[in-house]
Formats: structure tokens, C-alpha cells, sequence
């Protein structure tokens, strides 16, 4: 496999609560930064969170900071909300299922379908410790994110 080829992860949640709040919260990655680890702040240019629209994310990891900038690919009520990270060329998503109690199962996922850019694979090598550790903190970081939102969405 070559380097820039990586594997999609992903972690699941089942929260006791209706597709429709969960949706609320995921839908809107203004939220990201509450939950994710790696989320410092997330504007989206033009306010309207709509497929199509950018994103302006700052990541953190210590005190290293760093931009990024996404493309919301899909808004499909209450069912999936992805977006593409330009840099890196990683597709990020969240998938809602109804439950049988009428709960959530939520799925966060990153897949990356044309591999990792050079660039990216370059710089996690030099500064996160290489592409098999940085995977592993990004599974970690998915962990802490939907457990933050399963707090929240259960309140």
C-alpha cells in the first residue's frame, strides 16, 4: 500500500435521544470545537451551512496550531453531514440512524478515497509522529468527540 494510501476509521455511539437533536448538533461544525480534541474553532464562510459552503477550521494539538480549510459535500437531513478537508483531501462525515427506542446511533468516519496529499503526509511524518501514530490519535480524538456529544445531546 502505498504511503499516501490510508484506511478509513471510524467510531460509533448509540445516544438516547431523537435523530432530529443529534442532527441539530452535528450539523453545524461551529459545534466541533466543544467535542473534538483536534477542533480549536470553525468558521463557515457566508454563515449558511449548506453543501457547498467553505469552511475556515483552526486545529490545535498542543501548542502547535494550524488552518485548514473544508467543502461541505453532503447535508442529507438527519441522515449524513460530510465534509472534504482541501489540504489533505480527507472526506469527514457523520451518519445518523434511528434506533429501535427511538434513539441515535452516530457514526463519525474519515475516509480519505484519493489517499492523503503529499504535502500532508509529509508534514504529519516531521511534526505527528508519522501517518500510523497520527491515525491512531485521530481515532482516539473521534472517541472523545462523540462521547462529548452523546453528554450533550443526552441533557
Amino acid at each position: 500500500m502505498p504511503l499516501t494510501d490510508v484506511a478509513p476509521i471510524e467510531a460509533t455511539v448509540t445516544i438516547a435521544a431523537p435523530p432530529a437533536k443529534v442532527w441539530s448538533l452535528v450539523s453545524d461544525p461551529r459545534n466541533y470545537a466543544r467535542w473534538s480534541p483536534q477542533t480549536a474553532k470553525t468558521f463557515v464562510r457566508g454563515g449558511a451551512v449548506t453543501e457547498g459552503a467553505t469552511m475556515f477550521n483552526i486545529n490545535r494539538r498542543g501548542l502547535l496550531v494550524w488552518p485548514t480549510q473544508a467543502r461541505i459535500e453532503t447535508v442529507d437531513h438527519e441522515r449524513t453531514f460530510a465534509f472534504k478537508v482541501k489540504e489533505n483531501w480527507t472526506v469527514w462525515s457523520f451518519n445518523l440512524e434511528e434506533t429501535a427506542d427511538g434513539g441515535t446511533q452516530l457514526t463519525e468516519r474519515r475516509d480519505a478515497p484519493k489517499g492523503i496529499s503529499d504535502l500532508s503526509v509529509k508534514l504529519t511524518k516531521a511534526v505527528f509522529g508519522g501517518v500510523p501514530a497520527f491515525t491512531d490519535e485521530l481515532q482516539r480524538g473521534m472517541e472523545q468527540t462523540l462521547a462529548q456529544i452523546k453528554v450533550e445531546a443526552e441533557a
